[in-house]
């Protein structure tokens, strides 16, 4: 779908994953939604990680950026092993992710957000 092949362009210039220069445009919240439900993992409902591991350390800074400033996160980047870069949002912060991606959260994946089965 040509759709589509626009998206892998963006994110796989010369076959090599990458977080594209204008994700402050992409990522919505819809758009975070997916990131979350596909390489999130919740700490309880205390906090969250996004498993940004084939990413470079510039790449996951320029993600964690949009975090920051456009939906006011507080995360800071973790390192999984000496060349996996993660994402940790810290629990100050849940709250508003929840508020932020929720509407657009498949009911299945809730505990990705620290929603347990009796909390929804």
């Amino acid at each position: 779908m040509p759709c589509l092949t626009e998206i892998y362009v963006l994110f796989y210039p010369n076959k090599v994953k990458v977080i594209p220069l204008d994700i402050y445009n992409l990522l919505t919240p819809v758009a975070l939604a997916h990131l979350i439900m596909g390489d999130g993992s919740a700490k309880q409902q205390y906090s969250l990680k996004i498993c940004t591991d084939s990413y470079t350390v510039k790449d996951v800074v320029r993600l964690m950026n949009v975090l920051i400033i456009r939906y006011e996160l507080d995360c800071t980047l973790r390192f999984h092993t000496q060349t996996q870069p993660r994402i940790h949002i810290k629990q100050r912060s849940m709250l508003k992710l929840r508020a932020i991606v929720r509407p657009y959260f498949c009911e299945s994946m809730m505990y990705k957000l620290g929603v347990m089965e009796g909390n929804r």
